[in-house]
């Protein structure tokens, strides 16, 4: 007789027990548009209660009292009405996806992108390829948004070309993106922006306190290499092996070496890309270049201004190089051909960036979003922490603040006025408060519906299964959410109590004149 014990399957680790539930919790939700919608209903209902109830709060940078805009009276549902449109173009992941598409559209149907992830699948040693995704996650931080759209949707195409899950693909390069958003090697555009807030909070009680966009550059360079070695753990030791093997729809691309044409179409595409960016760098990098405004610096630039403009050209330029070479684009109308079939694919995507777009302006524009992160500022505030157990409840609080607010701009131009003077009278140097403050900014980006490009991650799952929805991404990510924030939070304890600058002119303690 058989043993009814033996043939029973070995019980899932209660981890893995805990996320299938979390996905399956998750993709029993409404479809991500339909969930949008009705988001975008439930903020203007609870728009009209809290102004009832008379919510408001005082804007801790202006002093002015913020009241909640009621969407249910006449005036909000006049401006919902006229600003259904305007939200849906405003919307910033629609243009720059679009755009980006364009230039794809031309790589990708002229065969460049098949031959480039051949000619890297082949060469590079596989065991590097998870840490090497993960890292180019990290250093796409400086071409701004160009990761989310490009490099995600890569690394999925990698993993399956390779035999592996696509989804464990789309996590590492996600987690890398966004989960690590804090974290580079170099100057981005988004650190004088935070330093430009920090400064400003700070001469509130030091009006000559200067803060250099390099204030977190060693403590960023830092968690750059945690980023990477923790990213790679948790996609090889808890994402994939959740996963399991792949059985979706995708057909791996074939991984025949390259022909004659091919390896010429690659050299010569990789030629046209090195001339265009040296002719970008000279009409960028020049105080007078071409793409320079007068008496502005480089990261306020025409170049970086229009940085869309500069990724789309970086796939278009040696995909029409490629195509002309190779055969596969003979005419004007094979390269719209292409463009056009590119954007065919993203119509699933606009429908529901439309009813995105509503929710994250709705939210916005009823002032919740702004008085909840007011209210929770002030919350850790009163409660009086100090040294270590402020800087971990400063990375929960600003964790949770991101889960309602995606933009980091925005959350730290309302955080920084409160918390950067008072961690300076505490004896905390603005710097290393901007630099606690970006962790938790990051850590949670990866399973927040209202990270705005979250959306866009779910289109690019559902590719691979049409099952694939909110509950799929969030589970799938939340081990990097969880070992981030752990692994992250420790290694700051560390620097704190070692006392090191978290950059050039960031040191961490702060007296005050």
């Amino acid at each position: 007789m058989t043993n009814p014990k033996a043939a029973q399957p070995p019980k899932r680790p209660l981890v893995l027990r805990v996320l299938d539930r979390v996905e399956a919790v998750g993709n029993a939700l409404p479809h991500p548009a339909t969930l949008f919608a009705l988001l975008a209903v439930a903020v203007a209902l609870l728009s009209w209660a809290a102004s009832a109830a008379g919510l408001q709060v005082i804007h801790p940078g202006t002093g002015e009292t913020v009241s909640v805009r009621n969407l249910m009276d006449g005036e909000g549902v006049r401006w919902m009405f006229e600003s259904l449109e305007k939200n849906f173009v405003r919307f910033p992941p629609l243009g720059l996806v679009l755009v980006v598409m364009i230039g794809i559209g031309v790589a990708e149907g002229s065969g460049l992108l098949s031959a480039l992830i051949r000619f890297l699948v082949l060469r590079a040693p596989r065991r590097l390829i998870t840490a090497a995704l993960v890292l180019a996650g990290v250093l796409s931080h400086i071409a701004s948004e160009a990761g989310y759209v490009i490099l995600i949707p890569l690394g999925a195409a990698i993993f399956l070309a390779l035999g592996r899950h696509p989804l464990a693909g789309l996590a590492a390069a996600f987690a890398g993106v966004s989960g690590g958003f804090g974290a580079n090697f170099m100057i981005t555009a988004i650190d004088p922006v935070l330093a430009g807030l920090s400064e400003s909070a700070a001469q509130i009680l030091d009006p000559a306190m200067h803060i250099s966009p390099a204030a977190n550059l060693y403590f960023m360079g830092a968690s750059a290499l945690l980023i990477v070695a923790a990213g790679t753990l948790v996609t090889e030791r808890i994402v994939e092996p959740r996963l399991g093997a792949y059985r979706g729809g995708q057909t791996p691309q074939k991984l025949d070496e390259l022909n004659v044409s091919e390896k010429r179409g690659l050299l010569l595409a990789a030629l046209a890309l090195v001339l265009l960016l040296g002719l970008l760098a000279a009409a960028a990098a020049p105080g007078d270049g071409l793409l320079r405004h007068p008496g502005q610096g480089l990261l306020r630039s025409a170049f970086f201004n229009g940085l869309v403009t500069a990724i789309m050209l970086f796939f278009l330029v040696p995909g029409l190089v490629y195509g002309v070479t190779t055969g596969s684009i003979r005419s004007d109308k094979d390269v719209v051909r292409q463009m056009t079939g590119s954007m065919g694919h993203m119509a699933g995507y606009i429908v529901l960036v439309f009813f995105a777009a509503q929710f994250v302006y709705f939210f916005s524009h009823s002032n919740l979003g702004l008085i909840l992160a007011i209210h929770g500022a002030e919350f850790l505030r009163s409660i009086g922490l100090t040294g270590v157990l402020l800087m971990v409840g400063f990375v929960l609080l600003s964790a949770l603040i991101n889960l309602f607010m995606g933009s980091a701009s925005a959350k730290w131009a309302i955080m920084a006025p409160v918390f950067v003077p008072m961690f300076m009278l505490l004896g905390y140097h603005p710097a290393l408060t901007q630099a606690v403050f970006r962790i938790g900014d990051s850590i949670t980006n990866v399973v927040t519906p209202m990270m705005s490009y979250f959306a866009l991650i779910v289109t690019f799952a559902e590719k691979y299964d049409a099952k694939n929805g909110i509950g799929t991404i969030v589970s799938t990510m939340l081990p990097y959410t969880l070992v981030f924030g752990l692994l992250w939070t420790l290694l700051l304890v560390a620097w704190f109590l070692l006392g090191l600058p978290v950059g050039p002119d960031g040191p961490l303690g702060y007296q005050t004149p």
